[in-house]
């Protein structure tokens, strides 16, 4: 007999007989301890239904509250009964009832044999652990904690803060440093005593009893005083997410664990009925028992907790979704915005499916309709072109929409007559390549027939609408691939633009564009700005036009290119 059991039991109380049996037929002494939570009529079936196994008692009971001190009172009265009542044990095993055994008991005391003066317990000093949640490692042992963290968390948080306001501080009993660590230990008899007879044991219990979340540093500091050989390690397999709440295995964990070549594991799902059936692995003769490693677990979990807390671009999750801009990327894939464009070019979205094989969506956020490409009433993944669907979540209607046709480039025209509270997304967006003509609203008013006197309200609107847009593109938030020209800008040279556009969607260098496409007809906008100034509203965004000049679009006076500068 070299191998005894602590085990530690709240719930699942079929599985905990189970293990228990386990342990016990494979020659290993059990004591357990049962929350004091639990019910009368409860305890007393457990008790009964284990009662045949001589060598299973069951020790005093107390409150094991998680962060409290009940989970060490609980381990000390146990592990001291423990001792007492089997003296040849060399080497005491904490574990739970969700504890699930991988490997023989056989070989795990063969392992011990092998190391009987080594203490397994992860043991680390609170500089060195990356693993604290909560914000709370070194003060967890400088100030004091009455209060539960689950029950009583206003109570937990404004003491908390009374005391680091007040900057009280505790002091450490001599001789120690404070050491951080996984519950699960397996101990040498002769460490476990020393600390359970300790001289000092009483002074040591005081101050943990008020230290946060004793269990993890109890015995993770105690065994440095007393340990010959640590082993910082556990032998028990027990992962924690990116909120410090344990991992639960379930039946499609089976080859992992397998792999891993651990002793135990712990948190089994009650219900995994696979796992219990498959462990503990039936003993293999003549062949070398493999040391226990985590590796492949530890990356495969790794990458678990990047992709809960990163996710994929584009998707969202309910563990990430109620905090702000927390997922990886608004979108799965690059999409480009053409602002201002369509005003000039009637035929865009046509004669860009023609160029470059995009999805040329038209204006995805009028406010009468979405305009799909194709001009169909729904799209893919579902989406529909009602405008107050939309506008329920617009930028989940966004992302939802490149995703769903993420195997093509897509674009779509923006403008300020669209419904705005999209800009923010577009400008934070790194996948969104953002071309912006400023002031081109002036030529669909220009066109419309109107006088300038009438439209000049109009006219003034729709220029701050674009102006606030510009400032948010300009913005030290800004993200997003910005491309931004005025309107003279670019009909100095729209093919040098056009041909940007065609090179940025396609993600290479596209087939040189010979001629731009057919655009409107703009004799006459010059002083139709100028007539706007008349009427006191200044078309700034618009660039420099000469009032007079005889404007023929289709064949450009010859400028000095216009070379795009991207932020």
């Amino acid at each position: 007999m070299t191998l005894g059991v602590v085990m530690l039991v709240h719930t699942a109380f079929d599985r905990a007989e189970q293990m228990i049996r386990h342990w016990s037929d494979a020659g290993c002494p059990v004591v357990v301890h049962v929350d004091r939570n639990v019910g009368q009529a409860t305890y007393d079936a457990f008790v009964a239904a284990v009662a045949d196994l001589a060598t299973v008692s069951f020790s005093p009971r107390f409150r094991g509250e998680w962060g409290m001190w009940g989970l060490i009172a609980a381990s000390q009265a146990a592990s001291r009964q423990l001792l007492a009542q089997f003296p040849d044990i060399r080497h005491v095993y904490l574990a739970s009832g969700a504890c699930l055994p991988l490997r023989p008991v056989a070989e795990l005391q063969a392992y011990l044999d092998a190391r009987p003066d080594t203490d397994f317990i992860e043991s680390v000093t609170t500089g060195d652990v990356q693993w604290t949640i909560g914000g709370l490692d070194s003060e967890r042992f400088t100030l004091r904690f009455p209060f539960s963290w689950k029950r009583q968390r206003r109570l937990f948080d404004v003491f908390v803060l009374l005391q680091q306001t007040l900057r009280l501080r505790r002091r450490l009993p001599k001789g120690i440093v404070p050491h951080l660590g996984s519950q699960w230990w397996c101990l040498t008899r002769r460490t476990l005593t020393a600390i359970l007879d300790d001289p000092r044991r009483v002074e040591f219990d005081r101050y943990f009893r008020q230290v946060w979340i004793p269990d993890e540093c109890y015995y993770q500091t105690l065994v440095r005083l007393h340990a010959r050989h640590i082993e910082s390690r556990s032998l028990t397999l027990a992962k924690f997410d990116f909120q410090g709440k344990p991992h639960i295995f379930y039946d499609d964990h089976a080859e992992l664990l397998a792999r891993s070549a651990c002793f135990v594991a712990r948190k089994v799902w009650p219900r995994a009925d696979g796992l219990y059936a498959r462990f503990p692995r039936p003993p293999v003769e003549d062949q070398a028992q493999p040391e226990p490693h985590t590796g492949t677990i530890d990356r495969i979990f790794a990458q678990a907790v990047d992709r809960r807390t990163n996710g994929r671009r584009g998707l969202y999750m309910q563990s990430r979704f109620p905090f702000m801009d927390r997922e990886n990327g608004f979108t799965a894939m690059p999409y480009s915005v053409l602002q201002g464009f369509d005003d000039i070019i009637p035929d865009l979205a046509d004669w860009l499916t023609a160029q470059t094989r995009v999805i040329a969506h038209g204006h995805l956020f009028a406010p009468d309709r979405v305009y799909f490409a194709g001009g169909g009433t729904t799209y893919q993944g579902g989406l529909s072109d009602n405008a107050r669907l939309r506008d329920y979540n617009a930028k989940m209607f966004l992302t939802n929409l490149i995703w769903n046709a993420r195997d093509q480039h897509q674009c779509f025209q923006f403008g300020p007559s669209d419904n705005q509270p999209i800009k923010w997304m577009l400008t934070k967006d790194t996948q969104a390549s953002v071309w912006v003509v400023t002031g081109a609203w002036a030529v669909s008013l220009f066109r419309s027939g109107r006088s300038a006197s009438d439209v000049r309200s109009e006219a003034a609107r729709l220029q701050q609408v674009e102006n606030r847009f510009l400032n948010a593109l300009r913005s030290p938030e800004a993200r997003s691939r910005r491309h931004i020209m005025t309107l003279a800008e670019f009909l100095e040279s729209p093919i040098d633009v056009l041909q940007g556009i065609m090179d940025d969607m396609v993600g290479h260098r596209a087939a040189t564009l010979k001629k731009p496409p057919a655009m409107v007809d703009l004799d006459g906008f010059a002083q139709f700005l100028q007539d706007l100034k008349n009427q006191g509203m200044h078309p700034y965004l618009a660039g420099e036009f000469a009032a007079g000049d005889a404007m023929q679009t289709s064949r450009p006076r010859p400028r000095k290119p216009y070379v795009i500068a991207k932020k």
